[in-house]
């Protein structure tokens, strides 16, 4: 299972390099390009439920229990402390976004997409990060 787990973090950074990559000129690009908007909501529709998988995936490892929906899975890490409660509270977000991107794309905004949610990608580094540290890979 650790192994599984180490694949997905490195999956999930690949997604951050892209995502980072991404990021220049987006408000340009995402008008003029539908390749360009395909693809960013693409890579970040992959990387919050690649964020979700992996918390899913650590409860199992560590034996936690269930949880019952995306947001619970974030919140499952922090009150465990294998990730802050607090950094938990603000990052279980990601649950409604990856719904969002699944089921209400048709509304999205290129301005919140492009200046709100790309900010935040420092977000999944430090999630990482410190699913990292709390199973010491």
């Amino acid at each position: 299972m650790l192994r599984r787990i180490e694949k997905k973090i490195a999956r999930l950074e690949y997604y951050l390099k892209i995502l980072n990559e991404l990021k220049e000129d987006c408000e340009n690009r995402f008008l003029q390009d539908p390749i360009y908007e395909g693809a960013l909501l693409h890579y970040l529709y992959l990387i919050s439920d690649g964020s979700i998988s992996l918390a899913e995936m650590v409860i199992k490892y560590k034996g936690l229990s269930s949880p019952q929906s995306y947001y619970e899975s974030i919140d499952i890490l922090g009150e465990n402390e294998v990730i802050p409660k607090e950094f938990a509270y603000n990052f279980a977000k990601i649950a409604s976004f990856r719904n969002f991107l699944a089921h209400d794309y048709e509304k999205i905004d290129y301005i919140v997409i492009c200046k709100d949610v790309l900010s935040k990608l420092d977000d999944i580094k430090t999630y990482i990060k410190y699913i990292k540290n709390a199973l010491r890979i």
